[in-house]
């Protein structure tokens, strides 16, 4: 598609709504990651507008939203321990950009061409239910956190869980109330009737709910105390109220420490780590594109390379492509990459000017809009789908679901993708040839690669084949053979005389040396030289 100026000026009414809905949410979790991570939680907002503001036209992705990642907070963690100082980690940040950008022009990004659609699919159902779980308490006002909410780390999955049952014991009445009715805005604002009207479509949803949720709140501390929301369960974000005090948060590295070996492991693994994230975030956002854009992906490793180095030096957490913001981005409706970088400008606006004023937002108002989130990237017809699709697709799918929510992002991919490559690899065993009968005459045809994983396959066809029988043996569609295929063939050859089994090559443009046997022998005179 293209990308001039009246094509961003096409959306704009799409993208500006958007990005307010992307900011709100992504709000919350840029201070809950910082706070799970260890760091000042600055430092999260500060990721955040560098994700939107500058990863956002850098990158070739239109719908993906970039920022601090809950999957990094643990490494994170034990990054800041482990050098002892927050501005040392800056100074491996700064460095894991660079390599990351190397990354990108090393073209490494065609790593993200090899996970299977099956184990994407997976994933984003698996952030949903992940979502739901998380969302949950903060939609009952049982939890006051927003440590982590896109993953379990450095939860555990069961902590995850057991958090998630307790919520529904200790329900808060007003927070409760808040979030079913900022739910029933947001799916009455997605029904037929109020697409109808295109000025009530020019209002998110998601703001009506934000406005309700702030509304009722300041109604309740007047006239009813006891369905008001405790400021611990609203948004907490630090009130600067000048541009000389938010110059004041920004922190340097501390570059004294560039000879501490410590300072390049860290460096390395936030590198490699953050770019796995986003590769897996760009494939997953590529498939809930409405127009199926296709990203490139050595020019995000770029992208997020230069977003990690600028973050690494004024302050900021790691920044990756994040599904939970992308989708809600695109759940709202954007369309272009407007939307990612007027999210990361409202984030800089707010900590400026308004921070008074978000702080009255109630926190089950967003996990209102996240569980909505959530359930639009886990609904049941997906499973159903992908069911219909057969076993090759639905097995793969269902073990990437549970692997995630047992474990963690990565390493559910990771047991996920095993088990898509046993899948391919059993499909590849069945489709790389076929036996075909007519009476006593046989043909056993190859099928474009033949590797050594088809040996016990090739064995078992050539054993069915009874004796005083023809058999032709096709190879003129392969375009590779593994030489344990060739051998098996060529000890079929010697066997055959012994049960009368007259056997001709076709398609080879390889002899047999060892036996004297060429291709295009008739099958008599095959069978004679071989027995010779």
């Amino acid at each position: 598609m293209k990308t001039n100026v009246s094509y961003y000026l096409k959306y704009l009414r799409n993208d500006v709504p958007a990005s307010v809905v992307v900011f709100l949410v992504a709000l919350p979790l840029c201070l809950g990651v910082a706070l799970a991570s260890g760091a000042p939680l600055f430092s999260g907002v500060i990721a955040g507008m560098v994700g939107g503001i500058v990863v956002a036209w850098f990158s070739g992705s239109h719908l993906s939203v970039s920022g601090p990642a809950a999957g990094l907070t643990v490494i994170v963690y034990n990054a800041i321990e482990t050098l002892g100082d927050f501005k040392a980690f800056l100074l491996s940040l700064a460095i894991a950009g660079v390599i990351q950008m190397s990354l990108g022009f090393l073209r490494a990004g065609l790593i993200g061409a090899f996970f299977p659609g099956a184990v994407i699919k997976g994933m984003l159902a698996a952030i949903g239910m992940i979502l739901i779980i998380k969302q949950t308490p903060h939609a009952t006002g049982y939890d006051a956190g927003y440590a982590a909410d896109e993953s379990y780390m450095p939860d555990t999955a069961g902590a995850s869980f057991l958090e998630f049952t307790q919520s529904l014991n200790g329900i808060s009445p007003g927070a409760t109330l808040v979030a079913a009715v900022a739910l029933l805005i947001l799916i009455g604002w997605d029904s037929g009737f109020i697409k109808r009207f295109s000025i009530l479509k020019m209002v998110p949803g998601p703001l009506l709910a934000v406005v309700w949720g702030v509304l009722f709140n300041n109604w309740a501390l007047a006239y009813a105390p006891e369905w008001s929301i405790a400021e611990k369960y609203l948004v907490s974000l630090p009130e600067l109220g000048s541009t000389s005090n938010f110059v004041a948060q920004l922190r340097m590295p501390d570059f004294s420490y560039i000879e501490n070996p410590k300072i390049y492991s860290v460096a390395l693994t936030l590198a490699i780590i953050a770019s796995l994230e986003t590769l897996l975030s760009i494939e997953a956002v590529d498939k809930l594109d409405p127009h199926k854009r296709i990203s490139p992906t050595n020019r995000e490793l770029k992208a997020q390379g230069l977003g990690n180095l600028i973050s690494g030096l004024i302050g900021g957490l790691p920044i990756t492509a994040v599904i939970v913001r992308s989708s809600a981005n695109i759940n709202a409706g954007g369309q272009t990459r407007i939307s990612g970088f007027l999210h990361g400008v409202l984030l800089m606006v707010s900590v400026l000017f308004f921070a008074r004023y978000l702080n009255m937002i109630p926190l089950s108002c967003l996990a209102a809009i996240l569980l909505q989130t959530g359930y639009k990237l886990a609904k049941p017809a997906m499973f159903f789908e992908f069911y219909k699709k057969g076993p090759n697709q639905f097995i793969p799918f269902t073990i990437t679901v549970f692997a995630i929510l047992f474990t963690d992002l990565l390493e559910g991919i990771a047991i996920g993708m095993a088990c898509g490559i046993f899948f391919v690899l059993r499909a590849n065993f069945h489709v790389a040839m076929s036996l075909t009968q007519h009476g006593s005459h046989y043909l056993l045809r190859l099928h474009k690669d033949v590797s050594f994983l088809n040996k016990a396959l090739l064995r078992n066809h050539l054993s069915n084949i009874p004796d005083d029988s023809e058999l032709i043996i096709d190879g003129g569609k392969t375009l590779f053979i593994d030489h344990d295929i060739l051998e098996t063939i060529a000890d079929f050859l010697l066997a055959a005389p012994d049960r009368n089994i007259s056997v001709e090559l076709q398609g080879f443009d390889l002899a047999f040396p060892a036996l004297g046997y060429e291709a295009g022998f008739s099958p008599r005179l095959a069978a004679s030289a071989s027995h010779a």
